[in-house]
């Protein structure tokens, strides 16, 4: 609705647009007022709002003008978009799949039997979050590219997570129920964010915090793995690097089996080199794809023919052989662990979730196709869901894995049912034959997988290009590295988070200054040739101004302006009586910025100065009309552009006698 004005008020609006007397309206430029949008009630602009909040991407725009059937059959496809894309489904893109499929199966074996001692689980319980949650994605997720299983971050925070409340060896049968808990805690979150369309809650860690977390949970990983490369039977249980290494060196003199060391870092050097050929020639990616599955047959056949476990050398022993067992009777939903396992699913399934969001834009922006955040979310925490009704931990997407299947030129989410059905037959068939597979040979795949989360380069980028960012990012990595995951997510939440405030409650403000030969007004920080207009100052605010920073804001524009009277001063220059407030980019004011520039305006005024506005945008002009404050101002005094609003001034200083 058109808010009209009375005659008078708009004969003063219009005298905004008017030129000064001395100027020749033959030369003068046209000069605008600045509009007022049009009046909306409070339920408009309450759905808006909420609109713009929740269903920014218009969600229901496909829906519109279409029948019953057909709204049924896109409500199944968006629930479920292997209705969609399978029926484009044929030959040539299954060779693609089935290729990319076999070859993250012979990467994920491996990595999920490693993986699963990371979380203090037997190594089934990794096999077994390969086989399922990897079928439930492949019907409901929207990513070509990504790979669905345990990785290493978030199987190291969940050990150390459930480690804290219940001792894995003294409590076997609790700490698996718990962990089966916890894992359907992740998925009701990772499902209820989707489904609320509330994905915009895991942007709050920031890509610095999540570099730095990252890096430092695989050094901590990769420390862990010493006690199965050195072959340490007594290894201490904390994650900090202090006290692994002190575990390591108390034991170099009686605690170490040096075949272990020969097999551990024998194959360590073999997989590194298999990466490095990898990357520097794209054609032979498949190379470090295959090369933790070899190793593993090759390590395995070692020990057994040459009975290494006689001498020392660690095993995996037994892996239960079978498919996953139902585990709905395991799940705390009543008593005191159902609290604990809800805050341990909560921190966890939000990490993977991140990740897994992460990755999947990632490997959509390659390819130049888009997905769902919020459908993501829904497929993630449905998987888990019913991935700890049986029997599995918490899976995500694996940056590794996906790269891979990227690589090796999958088409489809049907790579992920072609590796889910390899992990299925190494479960009914192949599970005796690990028997003899040395716990070493695990711990240098997962060296050799987590030393890619370690990216200096982007931590150096970081450095270059915003220092505040670069101490979020050395706080999650020295708080994971120095003492432990936890303590690194909450450093990285906490900075993220202050990083926030500070830029909210202390937004950037700049004196402008005119480019000669334009009408242009720009920071003269950045550009110290602009030129300043005597008797006038010009500020600008650059964010929008609530509660939180209004005084600030107030107080930086009269600090402005008294370096700049006291410039004047010392260089005999014309007094200045004017103030322009460039507030294109102030998006938005509340009742207490409203305050703080009525303030700034009985300031000026007792100072002999004159306040002006400059470009304020539709949600700000109208409510400083409706609070009055334009009427205060004049609004004669407000202007569309910084240049309209010094022509005004220019006029005035010609005017006086």
């Amino acid at each position: 609705m058109v808010h009209h004005e009375p005659d008078e008020a708009t004969a003063d609006e219009t005298s905004i647009s008017t030129q000064p007397p001395s100027y020749n309206p033959s030369q003068a430029p046209t000069v605008y007022k600045v509009g007022y949008p049009q009046k909306k009630n409070l339920a408009t602009e309450f759905a808006n709002t909420l609109r713009e909040t929740f269903f920014h991407d218009n969600p229901l725009k496909q829906y519109k003008d279409q029948s019953g059937s057909t709204k049924l059959k896109m409500g199944l496809q968006f629930l479920f978009p292997v209705f969609d894309w399978g029926r484009t489904y044929n030959l040539n893109k299954f060779k693609g799949d089935l290729i990319a499929g076999l070859t993250i199966a012979s990467l994920c074996i491996p990595q999920d039997i490693g993986y699963s001692k990371l979380a203090y689980l037997d190594p089934q319980y990794g096999l077994y979050s390969s086989f399922i949650p990897p079928l439930i994605y492949a019907a409901m997720g929207s990513s070509r590219d990504i790979a669905i299983g345990p990785v290493a971050v978030v199987s190291l925070l969940l050990g150390s997570l459930l480690q804290n409340e219940v001792d894995h060896e003294k409590n076997k049968e609790e700490y698996l129920r718990l962990a089966f808990t916890a894992t359907f805690f992740a998925g009701i979150t990772q499902a209820a964010l989707g489904f609320l369309r509330l994905g915009f809650l895991i942007d709050f860690l920031s890509h610095a915090a999540i570099v730095g977390f990252m890096g430092g949970a695989a050094i901590t990983i990769a420390l862990q793995q010493l006690k199965y490369v050195l072959g340490i039977r007594n290894f201490t249980k904390e994650t900090d690097i202090v006290s692994v290494m002190e575990s390591v060196w108390g034991s170099v003199h009686h605690g170490w089996n040096w075949q272990t060391v020969v097999i551990g870092f024998t194959f360590l050097a073999l997989l590194l080199f298999a990466k490095y050929i990898g990357k520097r020639n794209k054609k032979y990616f498949w190379v470090p794809a295959i090369a933790p599955i070899t190793s593993v047959i090759l390590a395995t056949l070692f020990v057994y023919l040459f009975r290494a476990d006689k001498q020392g050398v660690q095993i995996v022993n037994k892996i239960k052989k079978g498919i996953n067992p139902s585990s709905v009777h395991k799940i705390y939903y009543t008593g005191p662990f159902v609290a604990k396992g809800f805050k341990i699913g909560v921190v966890s399934g939000m990490i993977g979730l991140t990740e897994a969001v992460a990755i999947g834009r990632t490997f959509a922006a390659m390819k130049d196709y888009q997905i769902d955040g919020n459908k993501e979310m829904v497929a993630l925490g449905t998987m888990n869901i019913v991935g700890s009704m049986t029997s599995c931990y918490i899976a995500t997407g694996s940056f590794s894995r996906s790269a891979v299947n990227f690589m090796a030129g999958c088409r489809t989410p049907v790579s992920n049912v072609i590796m889910s059905m390899v992990v299925l037959l190494t479960l009914l068939v192949i599970t005796p034959l690990f028997k003899y597979t040395p716990n070493a040979i695990l711990g240098s795949i997962i060296i050799s997988a987590v030393i890619g989360l370690v990216d200096y380069e982007a931590a150096i980028l970081i450095w270059k290009v915003d220092k505040m960012d670069f101490i979020a990012c050395m706080g999650a990595f020295f708080g994971v590295v120095f003492k432990s995951v936890e303590i690194g997510l909450l450093i990285a939440v906490s900075i993220s988070f202050a990083k926030i405030l500070v830029q909210v409650t202390r937004p950037r403000t700049s004196l402008l200054g005119n480019l000669q030969g334009t009408t242009i007004y720009r920071n003269t920080e950045q550009y110290p040739h602009a030129r300043h207009v005597p008797g006038v100052v010009i500020v600008r605010v650059d964010s929008p101004i609530y509660f939180s920073n209004s005084n600030y804001v107030r107080e930086r524009i009269l600090r402005w302006l008294s370096d700049e009277e006291d410039k004047v001063n010392a260089e005999g220059l014309p007094k200045i009586n004017f103030l322009v407030v460039e507030m294109s980019p102030v998006i938005d004011i509340d009742t207490s910025g409203i305050h703080a520039l009525e303030d700034l305006y009985k300031n000026l005024q007792k100072r002999g100065i004159q306040l002006l506005l400059s470009n304020p945008g539709s949600a700000v002009i109208e409510k400083l009309h409706s609070s009055k404050l334009t009427e205060h101002v004049g609004n004669n005094h407000i202007f569309l552009t910084v240049a309209d609003a010094v022509r005004f001034c220019t006029s005035k200083f010609m005017q006086e006698p």
